[in-house]
Order: structure tokens, then C-alpha cells, then sequence
């Protein structure tokens, strides 16, 4: 009951639905997706501003495009306004240390966006289950979002629009590691420490960044890599 309440009062709020006689008539895709886009967020345990994590901001574009991005909108532009729950983010973390493999799913997704930028298949696998546990919903602290936790300001440049969608979201991180795999040479330990904690950390150190979690991350990928390798 809690779930459909919240739902309701958003989905009364004039931003998501400007125009509420074209409305009537039939639902434009600004208000389809956004409907989507706040029943994801409830169901994530998002909340409005005023919780302590990074915000994330929702607009459209006048392109069309709906926009998630760290940072505010234009001026005059209205936006949505979310944060991450901490609790809501620790369950699909504590899910990706699950030594359960999912070798099913996605698999269209996974092999076709593997073809076109030349990555395999394992490491596409391994970086989807350590980074979101197969989640397409997940959205952490920081802002990262779906499958492969892109963060909003790399979306455009990836040529993500809806990061919640399995295919653009793996099209788009998969994109991602293609390009930091050419640029560190092939070496993969280097390509998935910038992943995590990006190429400028790398660079800095020479190598994989001494903090905890990427050094830790990078050991989790390759290891579930090899484990998605073997048929």
C-alpha cells in the first residue's frame, strides 16, 4: 500500500505530467518513460532530496531525451531531484558477492554488444555481476546506474539514453571497457581499476589505484571472469 501511495503522489506532480488534456487523450513518451522511471526509483527505496547521498538529477532535454546526470540542469530547465539509499544500495552489493553465476541472462545482449566492441563475453559478464548482480535497476550512492553502474555524465558520450535498459546499458559499458582495454594496452587488471575508480587514479599511481575497493574489485572481476570462461 505503501509502494502504490507514493507512486500516486508523484505521479501527480506537474513536472511529470505537463499536459494533463493531451494526457487524456493518449500518454506522450516524456510521461511513459518518467511513469517508469519514478516506479523504478520507489522500488529502489528512492527518495526525494534531503536523504544523505549523492542526488541525482532527472530532465528532459528539448531533444526529448530524458537526462540522468550528477550535476543540475540548465537554468529554467525543471528537474527531478533523487537520492540513493544506503540500505537500498547494500542489497544488490551484498548480492554481488553471491558466488551463484548467472550464465543466462542477457545473453543476446551480452553476446552482440561482445561482437561489435571485441570484448569477451566472460569479462562483460563478470564486470555486469561484480559491479550491479545482474540488477538492471540498481542505482548506487554515487548516481551509477543499471547493469554495468555507468555514471550520469558518461551516459550521453556512450550513447546511453535510458540506462535502465538492459541493451543500451551493456552496449554502453561494454563501449566503455573496449575503450579503456585499447588505451591501457589489453592489460585488463589496468582497464577494470579505471573502470572502477577511472583513468585519472591510474594514471596518478602507474598502475591500480591503492584503495581497497578497486584493488578489491579488480581481483572480484577477474576471478568471476575466469569462472564465466569455463562452458
Amino acid at each position: 500500500m505503501e509502494f502504490l501511495s507514493r507512486i500516486r503522489t508523484l505521479l501527480h506532480e506537474p513536472l511529470f505530467f505537463p499536459q494533463k488534456r493531451r494526457m487524456m487523450r493518449r500518454a506522450n513518451s516524456w510521461t511513459v518513460e518518467a511513469v517508469v522511471l519514478l516506479a523504478a526509483m520507489v522500488f529502489l527505496s528512492l527518495e526525494p532530496e534531503g536523504v544523505s547521498a549523492g542526488p541525482i538529477y532527472v530532465y528532459k532535454e528539448s531533444d526529448g531525451v530524458i537526462r540522468f546526470s550528477s550535476k543540475p540542469p540548465p537554468a529554467g530547465v525543471e528537474a527531478k531531484v533523487f537520492r540513493a539509499k544506503e540500505a537500498g544500495f547494500s542489497r544488490y552489493r551484498t548480492l554481488g558477492k553471491s558466488s551463484r553465476l548467472y550464465r543466462e541472462k542477457y545473453l543476446h545482449e551480452i553476446r552482440s554488444a561482445a561482437k561489435e566492441f571485441g570484448v569477451r563475453e566472460s569479462l562483460i559478464r563478470a564486470v555486469i555481476h561484480a559491479e550491479s548482480a545482474f540488477n538492471h535497476r540498481a542505482v548506487s550512492p554515487k548516481g551509477a546506474l543499471g547493469l554495468m553502474q555507468i555514471m550520469p555524465f558518461n551516459l550521453k558520450k556512450l550513447g546511453v539514453k535510458d540506462a535502465f535498459t538492459a541493451e543500451q546499458n551493456i552496449r554502453g559499458g561494454t563501449r566503455l571497457l573496449a575503450k579503456l582495454l585499447l588505451t591501457f594496452r589489453g592489460d585488463k587488471r589496468l582497464a577494470l581499476a579505471a573502470y572502477n575508480a577511472g583513468e585519472d587514479a591510474v594514471a596518478k599511481y602507474g598502475g591500480v589505484p591503492p584503495y581497497s575497493e578497486t584493488q578489491n574489485y579488480v581481483k572480484k572481476v577477474l576471478s568471476l571472469e575466469m569462472r564465466y570462461a569455463v562452458q
